[in-house]
């Protein structure tokens, strides 16, 4: 049993983490160390146990990362060239081809070391894959507590649907992305409103100056000319970032109810990371995510698992220093 002490360790944390505020990035950590350490020691008694089975399970684990790899690659660059003749070559569209192209170039980094007894290369390929590992098991962690966190099942004790503004189409008409929002927004509300519930639904979304009205507005009025009630929306019009929609949305809501609950809607890959802004921002209330065309997801995952790692700069930018500095010691040292 001492070899699953580490992941039993990372696995109580994780659980009073949970307990205490299920939008805390360090959630996700604790349960990615606990699943790693459990499927290393898993490993470790297989091999004890049966020796056969046991380097099956090393091979395997060795290979299928690879393979892995190779296949994730060729995905990040298919889905960025979709993304490049459906969204245009806007910076923020070109992530998951850029991380393709990286995974593809690292790739090439390490066999041409190999094939040219470059200790050089070696080391530069041995930190590379360091940097990249390091990264990589965070974002996997982020992922996979994402997709937990979007399957929480919706509070019955809300008080308000908040739905978060994205830019307008013409500077007036609600964009698809947004439209999203909005209707799971509407069957949320309705939802809680026939189990008994007296609820409003705030939109929030400030006026951009290409905008012709706010995004809250226009928001209001794509409901009610879908039969929503008029009298039953909330507009908060000054935002013009998520962390502003949550703070002004709170401080109406506070302003009405200082007991507040509420229910913040926004796009699926969008919900982790403002679940955590929401925490931040003294939001009392979950989030939940709306469906997003699948060829948007990936680009817009790294985007946002980005700012969650920049959000942690000084401990992520730590490790990679670390990382970079051990790796020219080695070379220093040859």
């Amino acid at each position: 049993m001492l070899a699953y002490a580490p992941a039993l360790l990372f696995f109580v944390l994780f659980c009073i983490g949970v307990t205490r505020d299920r939008r805390r990035f360090g959630n996700a950590i604790h349960l990615g160390l606990a699943l790693t350490f459990g499927l290393l020691a898993l490993i470790g008694k297989l091999s004890q146990a049966h020796a056969l089975l046991g380097g099956i399970a090393v091979v395997a684990l060795l290979t299928l990362p690879a393979l892995g790899v190779l296949v994730l690659a060729g995905f990040l660059v298919a889905n960025g060239v979709q993304m490049v003749r459906k969204e245009g070559m806007r910076p923020a569209n070109l992530l998951s081809l850029l991380a393709g192209l990286g995974i593809v170039a690292l790739i090439a980094l390490l066999i041409t070391a190999v094939a040219l007894h470059s200790r050089t290369l070696v080391v530069i390929g041995v930190t590379a894959t360091g940097l990249v590992g390091f990264v990589a098991f965070q974002f996997l962690c982020f992922v996979g507590y994402a997709f937990l966190y979007g399957r929480l099942p919706v509070r019955r004790d809300a008080d308000y649907v908040v739905v978060l503004g994205s830019g307008l189409i013409g500077g007036v008409t609600v964009p698809p992305l947004l439209a999203s929002r909005l209707e799971r927004g509407r069957a949320v509300y309705e939802r809680l409103t026939a189990r008994g519930g007296t609820l409003q639904l705030v939109t929030s979304g400030g006026q951009g100056p290409d905008e012709q009205l706010p995004e809250s507005h226009a928001m209001a009025d794509y409901l009610v000319e879908r039969g929503f009630p008029a009298d039953r929306i909330v507009r908060e019009d000054r935002s013009r970032t998520t962390e502003e929609n949550l703070r002004f949305s709170r401080a109406l809501m506070e302003a009405e109810n200082p007991d507040y609950r509420c229910v913040v809607v926004t796009n699926n890959y969008h919900a982790f990371r403002a679940a955590l802004m929401a925490r931040k921002a003294g939001v009392h209330g979950q989030v939940v995510g709306s469906p997003t065309a699948a060829y948007f997801w990936p680009s817009a995952t790294i985007r946002e698992f980005a700012a969650v790692f920049l959000e942690h700069k000084v401990v992520n930018l730590g490790v990679c220093l670390l990382l970079v500095l051990g790796g020219v010691l080695i070379w220093w040292n040859r």
